[in-house]
């Protein structure tokens, strides 16, 4: 029953993955849009972290400043009450104090193990912010020789001569101009035809009277 289980969530998983790449191949910058977005979601919980862990070295720090503070307070207690003779005061001063340094030390320990942790993730997060800002610069990249591709893809559609037409569409649409223009300088001359001959005739009228004349 494992096994089948383990065979059907691999199969689907499977499925899940060619899915992916179908998605990817189809349009290659929305799955990277999409890439990017996850790795920005990643840079900000990583960012998060690292202000949390600030948090937690001033609070580190200012519970260390507290026991440090209350040891010595406590140790000149201790020496107060022992010069007074007062040895039960003494003693729970000394206690205390004992208590406190303790504290102090592991709050110590604990403060420098903090601070070395954030170390590590600040040069976590810059590197992070780094590669995704390279990402970022690359996607644009990628997007510029996209569009160029697309530019020309869609030129080519028009200038070039392609396997189904014997003219580029440049070429069609020289042609219907010329016959376009042709057709009307064809039909300005048939429609002032008649205006010219009439004119022709009254100047060759009036020529021939003043010939007769």
């Amino acid at each position: 029953m494992a096994n089948l289980f383990t065979r059907l969530k691999d199969t689907i998983a499977a499925d899940f993955h060619d899915a992916l790449d179908q998605k990817e191949q189809k349009n290659p910058v929305a799955m990277l849009n999409q890439y990017l977005r996850e790795s920005e979601k990643e840079t900000e919980k990583v960012r998060k972290l690292v202000e949390r862990q600030y948090r937690l070295k001033d609070e580190f720090s200012r519970e260390l400043q507290r026991s440090q503070d209350m040891a010595q307070k406590r140790k000149h207690q201790a020496e107060v009450s022992q010069k007074a003779g007062e040895e039960s005061m003494y003693e729970f001063a000394l206690k205390e104090q004992q208590e406190y340094e303790a504290r102090a030390e592991r709050l110590q320990a604990s403060r420098f193990e903090a601070v070395k942790q954030l170390e590590i993730l600040e040069q976590k997060y810059e590197e992070m912010k780094h590669k995704l800002k390279d990402m970022q610069l690359k996607r644009m990249e990628l997007m510029g020789r996209e569009n160029i591709a697309r530019a020309h893809y869609r030129m080519n559609q028009v200038i070039e001569d392609s396997v189904d037409k014997p003219y580029s569409r440049f070429s069609e649409l020289d042609r219907y101009i010329e016959e376009l223009e042709y057709k009307v300088n064809s039909s300005f001359y048939r429609n002032t035809f008649d205006s010219k001959m009439a004119q022709l005739e009254k100047n060759m009228k009036e020529d021939s009277s003043v010939t007769h004349q």
